[in-house]
């Protein structure tokens, strides 16, 4: 396999991990409220697992309130449930079609937890892109041994992965610094 699709490969699965980190920071509470806490969620619809996004309509009216507005009447129990269920940690008010649910402002001590939360997600994100790194440089050194790829083409790879390496785990730690800013906000 040529060094660039080696690369290709390295980068396509380093993007992965990096917009996976994207998406699970949507799910962390922070002082403010946010749809992406509770659009990840399945809810039981007609015996099959949904999630959230697709049966209702989801909306953030004021940084404290988050209102669901399910497309069909009949599914707000089960929306209910599914959150009760859940580990968002927020009871639903139910209002006939509508369930609305007030996010309480974080104490000092939980915006600490929160910001420790992510600071390990981030590094888990890190680790994934080093592993993705490493299987690249070893696949890199197997078609160097088996004479498919010179030395210094070899080199050559190797740096363009460290160098994907490095751009990937610099996003990581964007994001996460933008997450805990969030999170530390009052």
């Amino acid at each position: 396999m040529p060094a660039d699709e080696i690369c290709l490969e390295a980068e396509e699965k380093m993007e992965k991990a990096a917009n996976f980190l994207h998406d699970e920071f949507k799910g962390v509470r922070t002082g403010r409220a946010s749809t992406g806490l509770v659009e990840h969620l399945r809810v039981n619809y007609y015996g099959a697992p949904t999630p959230l996004k697709q049966l209702a309509q989801l909306s953030t009216p004021d940084p404290q309130l988050i209102v669901i507005k399910p497309f069909d009447p009949g599914s707000v129990k089960e929306i209910e449930k599914a959150i009760l269920a859940s580990e968002v940690g927020i009871t639903p008010a139910v209002d006939r079609n509508v369930i609305r649910l007030a996010v309480p402002p974080l104490s000092g001590e939980r915006r600490k937890q929160l910001a420790h939360q992510v600071k390990d997600m981030a590094e888990q994100a890190k680790i994934s892109i080093r592993n993705v790194r490493r299987d690249a440089n070893k696949h890199i050194d197997r078609e160097e041994k088996d004479s498919v790829m010179t030395e210094d083409e070899a080199l050559q790879a190797k740096e363009e992965v460290q160098k994907l390496t490095d751009k990937y785990e610099e996003r990581a730690e964007e994001l996460l610094k933008k997450k805990t800013a969030e999170i530390m906000e009052v």
